[in-house]
């Protein structure tokens, strides 16, 4: 189950991977722009492109796509995000080059058309508000905010109901015109299929591309705005949030910082479940989670608690933090974090849609693929003086505390 890669002349990059017992394929198009790569003014407009897609190409409405997916018992979607946008769809085995056509030409070709713009910008002022309304999404917003001041790895990926409102029709063509290009373009296809016939269809689906090669990325982004953001809401819990900055997806110390992320916060056994939750059920969600980028990253911690239970979660956490900076973690921790990270990894390469987003993330972020057995052996050479180095590196810097809820 090795992948294969082509490259065309026109910068499309094809990449499959055969696996001889899947039932299904996964067909998936990750286009190198996102919501970092935009201009203040035009913030939203990937999202607001990728809602678009489906709206219909020159040759397919919206009820085609979608029928024709529900016809085949496939499915079809999409996401945006900071770095790339993601479509990609599933379907029966001997779907696989209709998949590939359909995938190609929504990318390549959609319509724009103008009553269509107007349709889908209400659909996202409507998602904005639906946002707005979660405080677990307005905390992570602000974090974000302090996190990246001033940079697009802050904005909101959908952008501010200012810019949906005043994108045009004709600014939105041009953005899809000189941002979806071969070279800015990553095809990945798993299943039982044959890489030559992929290459040759995804070569057909999306020459209708305009030529272009991936653009360089913006400058990254300064230091963050340590201290408390806090917003007033009349909820039943406060949404807590500690965030600092780590570092971006290719160091070296990436594994040890996933191990790390994982101890402190990353499942049933994690020390802020432990301590949090089931010691003494001070919250239903606690969790810890990295993000990386390619010149950036952070570590977060969550937890959703009742206003008169925040000190004590906040002094839960921060004794975890101190604890971890001086102390590390133990071999036993170590053995499990390397146990679930390895294990869950391994399992979701049981489907095929997995498969093929890691070599489409892979390829677009990194441009290239790491095998399985390196990226299990990466995890394995962990060591507790690795995951002490990080935590030193990550918990030593600057503390962005962030509160949503009843004062």
């Amino acid at each position: 189950m090795t992948a294969r890669i082509t490259t065309l002349p026109s910068g499309l990059t094809i990449a499959t991977e055969y696996v001889p017992s899947a039932l299904s394929v996964a067909i998936g198009a990750w286009v190198a722009v996102g919501a970092r790569d935009e201009p203040d003014e035009h913030a939203g407009a990937s999202h607001f492109l990728e809602h678009l897609v489906f709206k219909g190409t020159e040759s397919r409405t919206a009820q085609d796509i979608s029928r024709s997916v529900d016809r085949r018992g496939g499915d079809i979607n999409a996401f945006t995000g900071k770095e790339y946008t993601a479509y990609y769809c599933r379907l029966p085995l001997d779907e696989a080059a209709f998949g590939v056509a359909l995938v190609g030409d929504l990318v390549s070709s959609p319509a724009l058309r103008d009553p269509d713009v107007e349709t889908e910008r209400q659909v996202i002022l409507e998602e904005l508000a639906m946002d707005d309304d979660e405080p677990e999404d307005v905390a992570h917003r602000l974090l974000a905010e302090a996190l990246y001041p001033e940079h697009p790895l802050g904005r909101e990926t959908a952008g501010s109901r200012e810019t949906v409102e005043a994108m045009t029709a004709d600014e939105l063509r041009a953005f899809h015109r000189s941002r979806y290009t071969p070279g800015s373009t990553v095809v990945a296809v798993t299943g039982a299929v044959d890489h030559e016939h992929m290459v040759a269809a995804a070569a057909g689906a999306f020459e209708p591309m305009v030529p272009g090669e991936r653009r360089e990325r913006g400058s990254g982004p300064g230091l963050p705005r340590p201290g408390a953001v806090r917003q007033d809401d009349d909820t039943e819990q406060v949404q807590y949030l500690l965030g600092m900055r780590a570092f971006p997806r290719e160091d070296p110390d990436r594994e040890a910082f996933e191990i790390l992320v994982h101890v402190l916060g990353g499942g049933m056994s994690s020390r802020l479940f432990d301590q949090v939750r089931e010691r003494r059920g001070l919250a239903y969600s606690v969790y810890a989670a990295a993000s990386q980028f390619d010149d950036a990253g952070a570590m977060t911690i969550y937890a959703g608690t009742m206003p008169n239970h925040l000190d004590a979660v906040r002094e839960i956490v921060d004794h975890e933090l101190d604890v971890l900076r001086t102390d590390g973690i133990t071999e036993d921790e170590l053995d499990v974090a390397i146990g679930s990270l390895t294990g869950s990894f391994v399992l979701g390469l049981e489907d095929t849609g997995s498969r093929m987003a890691r070599l489409a993330t892979s390829l677009t972020t990194m441009g290239r693929i790491r095998s399985v057995e390196d990226q299990l052996v990466a995890w394995r050479n962990v060591t507790l003086d690795d995951v002490r180095r990080v935590a030193e590196r990550v918990l030593g810097g600057a503390r962005i505390e962030v509160t949503v809820g009843p004062s």
